[in-house]
């Protein structure tokens, strides 16, 4: 859920309390959060203890006096990426699906752009009248996405249906949208992902090769994965493993094999990502068997490999969005232009062994990532896994424009 904007709209019933422990699961597994309090509810929970906990001032009134601040309702409904009114008693249910407005909380979610949900809590009598079933119904046919009340001890001292779920269920519930949502993303989209290192042979024993370890390639098609696309994931030797109904691994060991898989599978992808290491020269002849130390010295003719990444640049089609990565040692940025242009990328992958924490074999990297219009954005040192998912969350954005 990094990333994720919540905004929680509390009303005014005993299980309020609760939502300070939703926002602290909230917050651990990575989202952004903002409450907007009816102001009933302040009864119930301290506005200081939400903006403590939340890092974000709170909203009861649309308008403060003593200090002159405007709360928007509509900046409210911009900004977030799901709204979640829990605990919703029977009053601001039945207002919600009367399309009522007499509050923040209200005129915040007639103004909502994405996604509401609701944790309906009262007592059994309440929850069980025709009424809250009506108006339950009102708000499903409105898009409203319903979190079931649970079964147990109530405020009155009686027992039954009407508790409000579980901090743990809610966050489960909005974990869940966040999901569904993510593996809609490139659902039905097929990808070429090319991973990890090429041996190019000298002999049966000995090979040229590099410090490639595969991982960045994994974790992005990984991410592809996970958010619904169809991964040909074309792999160079490597100790990582993957599997998923969605994903067609092709094992190749040289620049030649690797060519190849791309050229059989690329123009029935929508987008390709290659982050293979790919040697740029191989022995002219292979020796059919294993050379023998006998020289002080050995001479081996290297000719020049085929350049993958270019081919697939100059024979995509105005449809295909190609991104392609550059690891260098200096001048990160001009190289990174010039291979940009030269191969006819859409956006390319900047990083560099100057940074700590980057390059080939370890978990980290450091990466920064230019489009062809000539904008580039800056990440932070983060874990390969993070890194695929800004990777594969930009080119979900170069695609929206």
């Amino acid at each position: 859920m990094r990333g994720k904007r919540v905004l929680l709209g509390i009303t005014g019933g005993i299980a309020a309390y609760k939502i300070a422990f939703l926002i602290r699961i909230l917050k651990k597994s990575g989202a952004e959060v903002k409450c907007i309090l009816t102001p009933a509810s302040s009864d119930f929970i301290s506005p200081l203890v939400l903006s403590t906990l939340s890092e974000n001032p709170v909203g009861i009134q649309f308008w403060n006096k003593e200090d002159g601040t405007w709360n928007n309702h509509v900046e409210y409904g911009l900004w977030a990426d799901i709204f979640v009114v829990a605990p919703l008693t029977a009053n601001s249910l039945s207002k919600m699906a009367n399309g009522s407005s007499d509050n923040l909380l209200l005129a915040t979610y007639l103004s909502m752009k994405t996604k509401t949900l609701v944790a309906p809590a009262m007592d059994l009598d309440m929850y069980a009248h025709p009424t809250t079933k009506r108006n339950l119904d009102v708000l499903i046919e409105d898009g409203v996405g319903i979190i079931p009340v649970e079964s147990g001890e109530l405020a009155s001292g009686l027992s039954g249906e009407g508790r409000m779920a579980e901090p743990e269920t809610i966050h489960q519930v909005i974990q869940n949208y966040f999901d569904a949502q993510l593996e809609a993303e490139f659902k039905g989209k097929k990808v070429l992902v090319t991973a990890g290192p090429t041996f190019e042979s000298i002999d049966p024993v000995r090979f040229i090769g590099n410090h490639s370890s595969g991982k960045m390639g994994y974790r992005i098609a990984e991410e592809l994965l996970s958010r619904g696309a169809h991964v040909i994931l074309v792999s160079g030797p490597t100790k990582e493993e993957l599997e998923h109904d969605n994903l067609t691994l092709i094992p190749i060991k040289t620049a030649i094999e690797m060519l190849k898989a791309v050229q059989l599978h690329w123009n029935n992808c929508s987008y390709g990502i290659f982050s293979a290491a790919v040697a740029d020269y191989r022995p002219k002849s292979i020796a059919d068997q294993k050379i023998k130390k006998n020289d002080d010295e050995l001479s081996i003719e290297l000719i020049k490999n085929p350049d993958i990444l270019k081919w697939a640049g100059d024979t995509k089609s105005s449809d295909q969005l190609l991104v392609g990565f550059a690891l260098e040692t200096n001048h990160l940025l001009e190289n990174g232009k010039k291979k940009l242009a030269k191969k006819n990328l859409n956006l390319i992958v900047l990083n560099t062994l100057e940074d700590k924490g980057a390059g080939f074999g370890v978990d980290t990297n450091k990466i920064s990532i230019l489009d062809n219009h000539n904008n580039l954005v800056e990440f932070e040192l983060k874990s390969k896994k993070e890194v695929a998912s800004d990777i594969v969350s930009h080119l979900k954005m170069y695609i929206s424009k």
